[in-house]
């Protein structure tokens, strides 16, 4: 009998558990289900993504709620007495009780466990099944109280009764997302029969240093009365490459050894092919179970060198930098989450040139799809267990679920490639540092001592998980925390990675410190910004309400301090209005900024071989749970901000960069005449590439007054770049100043002689623009930016050519969600066009603004010119501003 499934997702009910009345229960639309989707479809309360309603919905978190399914006996659920039923929930939030027939079959307090439970015994013809789901917030509470007098429950974000709880942690809220405690059958719930089935197949297997051969052992789990042999089998585009016949033990485990020669490697984006090889076993009872694997020797390459100690990865030979975003949950209300779109984020990932995805630990272990995705698209993964800003406890049953949850996750995401580490938590070391908590790093290595500390989750992070990972998935990467460094101050640059928050939180440096605030791997900082129009104005849908510093705008965005910060940023770099559209402009222009700087300065540091300083950089954060104005590059509905762009750019495969120093200007008596003083900058070209290349370097000196050129270009042509690093061109190159009586500083600075201009580098090979780089005198507020001139025309219904005649920041589209762009938030210089392509829109309905321009949304002229007078298109696309 081969195994067959029974999908228990429709014919639902739920109600509040402490109803009586049969009139209660309402229809559920499909499981997996979470208990606010089923009261927003049968209209109990309000959309919480809207105006104030998540307030309206906050009394759900301390409500008990029930889930009832009737359904018939599966046909054939008897094969001459020798088949299994079994039951399967994939996931439950989160204390519940599960009935069958009246007879409790199962209880589970872990959101990120899978159950199965055999009810061959049970089933009738007839069937109920009822769940019945605690609230987590209480139960949290409760706990918190049991266990008072053996641990204290140190917290950072939201409330304490979140830490004795397995749930996604930003259920509680977060500085980004709201208070929604969900509820209910997550993931999905089904019956399977069978008579054998098999329950894994997977590797341990290692590709050896010259790439030349993998090898290591072959595992299947067999369950259920079976024959004794399995066959064991991996092809590669539909040919076999190695097969075995294998003998399955009275455990049900069968184990071969493996090896096979010249693998076809998987490899991250941009470095090569994303090789996969299909991995299956078939048994005599005619089930089988295969999967996608990809072999590749992942390295994390920690090395004393002249920083410090480096820390960056080394995949199938070849060092990586690791440039891309960390992941939140892509939903609060996670069951409604399809599978495309993952694949539609991870497209987003490819799009914008990044290659390492960071898996936030206050989140979930993320569904397959987003792994599927990763394995196809080539995107390094670094996934977070789920431990998140605070003390956890070590009771015996709390590490009894936690290394049950560890095992099953591990399991049933080791196969996929794209994994290269597991971190042990988000920023609990940071925890133990605030409270200083018990931590002596290299004088206790008594793990039973930890677990008596004021510290124990010490035991988890450094003991009890590295154990399991090297039993479940030999051969990955393990980092006891994000950030963390040889036990060292979490903050500490030259060892480990960091998390900085200097900018916008801390000390709130300005973005134009990035060089002095690098580490040895940035695996957080961030920006915050307003999403675009269409997302606010949706969220918002009060027109009254739909201005900076409103009840409801204010309420929405979820970070400590939020306005006081933003403003800070934003009056701190340009002149400020504060109407919408032109604040929600300026918001963004600040984050685009923040990750250019970032990108750029933090790129640079990659250098060569045996001197990697920065090893990568993940923005906080990649995405968001709701509709807010938050660190998200992208808003949730999947429209990118300007910063995504900047990003895209900074990570392009080969970057050409040029910066000058920073001079502080609103700082006790710092001189604000010094960046028109200091004429020296730098010059360089950051390459991913293997192959060096020769590229023409120009250098322009553009005057932001009058568009002309205050300089003689400087040219260089013949300049061949690094492979994989950064090649230094020009190092405190000072060129003459535009007017020397501005250098003389026993004078009155005189303003108005005054000439500032952007530099503005080119590199190209032949004909083509590879890279493009501006550098505007800082702070940008001090500039003049009327009279830009620019131009904004239709070249044919999906195409539009920008220009301008003298310099131009922040040129933003107003991006919907139906519009796709090819490229936004970018500067303009005169003598070049910008053709953008359109899709989603006409090019004609787009709007627009700029720093300077005479209001936050323009709109794009309707007229276009005659074909006659259409420039060539590749004539227009050598000369964009890339």
């Amino acid at each position: 009998m081969a195994l067959t499934r029974h999908n228990l997702d429709r014919g639902w009910s739920f109600r509040q558990s402490d109803s009586s009345s049969a009139d209660d229960w309402l229809p559920v639309q499909t499981v997996p289900s979470q208990v606010h989707m089923d009261l927003l479809a049968n209209n109990k309360i309000p959309d919480p993504f809207i105006d104030l309603n998540e307030l309206a919905a906050r009394w759900i978190a301390e409500k008990d709620w029930t889930y009832r399914l009737q359904f018939k006996k599966p046909v054939g659920s008897v094969v001459d007495g020798l088949a299994t039923t079994d039951i399967v929930f994939e996931g439950l939030d989160t204390f519940a009780a599960v009935l069958l027939n009246g007879t409790e079959i199962l209880k589970s307090d872990n959101m990120f466990l899978s159950h199965r439970v055999d009810v061959s015994n049970l089933l009738r013809e007839d069937n109920v099944l009822e769940i019945k789901f605690d609230s987590a917030m209480l139960r949290g509470r409760e706990l918190v109280q049991e266990h008072s007098h053996e641990h204290t429950f140190y917290v950072r974000q939201t409330e304490v009764s979140r830490v004795p709880v397995r749930k996604a942690q930003y259920n509680w809220g977060w500085d980004w997302g709201p208070i929604l405690m969900t509820a209910g059958p997550w993931r999905p719930v089904y019956l399977e029969q069978y008579v054998a089935r098999i329950d894994d197949v997977w590797m341990h297997c290692e590709v050896s240093q010259d790439l030349k051969t993998c090898s290591g052992r072959v595992f299947a789990k067999v369950v259920g009365t079976h024959s004794k042999l399995v066959l064991l089998s991996l092809s590669l585009k539909g040919i076999i490459v190695w097969e075995k016949e294998c003998t399955i033990d009275f455990n049900g485990l069968a184990v071969s050894e493996f090896g096979i020669n010249d693998p076809d490697l998987w490899y991250p984006l941009g470095y090569g092919p994303q090789s996969r090889y299909e991995l299956k076993a078939t048994a005599a009872s005619s089930d089988e179970k295969s999967k996608l694997i990809g072999f590749r020797r992942s390295e994390l390459i920690q090395e004393n060198d002249e920083f410090g100690r480096s820390f960056y990865f080394r995949i199938n030979g070849t060092d990586v930098f690791s440039g891309g975003s960390c992941w939140i949950p892509a939903d609060s209300f996670l069951s409604q989450i399809p599978a495309q779109r993952y694949h539609d984020w991870m497209k987003l990932m490819v799009e914008g040139n990044q290659n390492m995805l960071r898996i936030w630990g206050g989140g979930i272990y993320e569904d397959d799809a987003l792994f599927d995705a990763c394995d196809e698209l080539g995107i390094l993964v670094w996934h977070d267990f789920q431990f998140a800003c605070a003390s956890y406890p070590t009771y015996p049953s709390y590490l009894e679920s936690v290394e049950l949850e560890a095992r099953q996750n591990l399991r049933r995401l080791r196969s996929h490639p794209s994994i290269v580490i597991w971190a042990g938590n988000n920023e609990d070391y940071q925890v133990q540092e605030r409270y200083k908590l018990d931590y002596d790093y290299e004088g206790d290595k008594d793990p039973q001592s930890w677990l008596k500390s004021s510290f124990p989750a010490r035991y988890t992070y450094e003991y009890l998980l590295p154990k399991i990972v090297k039993e479940e998935d030999p051969f990955i990467i393990y980092h006891p925390s994000s950030p963390w460094g040889d036990g060292r101050p979490t903050s500490d640059p030259t060892v480990g990675d960091i998390h900085q928050w200097n900018i916008w939180h801390g000390v709130m440096n300005r973005y134009q410190e990035t060089p002095r605030l690098s580490g040895r791997f940035i695996s957080e900082f961030g920006m915050e910004a307003y999403p675009h129009l269409e997302t606010i104005r949706d969220m918002i849908r009060d027109p009254q309400q739909q201005h900076p510093g409103s009840i409801m705008m204010d309420f929405r965005n979820k970070a400590i301090d939020h306005e006081r910060r933003m403003i800070t940023y934003v009056a701190e770099n340009f002149i400020v209005k504060y109407d919408l559209p032109s604040y929600t402009h300026l918001t963004q222009v600040v984050q685009a900024e923040t990750m250019y700087f970032a990108y750029k300065t933090w790129r640079r540091e990659w250098g060569k071989a045996g001197a990697r300083k920065c090893g990568g950089v993940l923005v906080w954060q990649l995405n968001d749970c709701w509709p807010t104005m938050s660190w998200a590059v992208v808003d949730y509905y999947l429209v990118k901000k300007p910063a995504f762009y900047a990003i895209s750019n900074s990570l392009k495969p080969i970057a050409v960069g040029v910066s000058r120093k920073h001079h502080k200007w609103t700082t006790g008596h710092a001189d604000p005449t010094l960046p028109a003083r200091d004429t020296e900058f730098d010059l360089w070209i950051a390459s991913s590439r293997l192959d060096p290349i020769q590229v023409q370097v120009i250098v322009r000196f553009i005057s932001i007054q009058t568009g002309q050129d205050v300089l003689s270009p400087l040219k260089l042509n013949a300049v061949t770049t690094l492979p994989n690093g950064t090649t230094e061109i020009l190092r405190n190159h000072a060129v003459a100043a535009t007017d020397p009586r501005l250098t003389d500083t026993t004078r009155p600075f005189n303003l108005a002689k005054y000439d500032p201009y952007v530099i503005h580098a080119v590199i190209r090979a032949g004909d083509k623009v590879i890279s493009t780089d501006i550098s505007w005198p800082q702070p940008l507020k001090y500039l003049d930016f009327s009279r830009r001139d620019v131009k904004v025309r239709s070249l044919s219904s999906n195409k539009v050519v920008v220009s301008a005649a003298r310099p131009v920041k922040g040129f933003v589209f107003e991006e919907t969600r139906a519009m796709t762009l090819s490229d936004n938030g970018f500067d303009l210089v005169p003598g070049e066009e910008k053709v953008v392509d359109v899709a989603g829109a006409s090019s004609d309905s787009l709007r627009y603004t700029y720093v300077g321009a005479p209001e936050g949304s323009l709109k794009v002229p309707v007229s276009r010119p005659k074909d006659s007078q259409v420039p060539s298109m590749a004539g227009l696309i050598s000369k964009a501003v890339l």
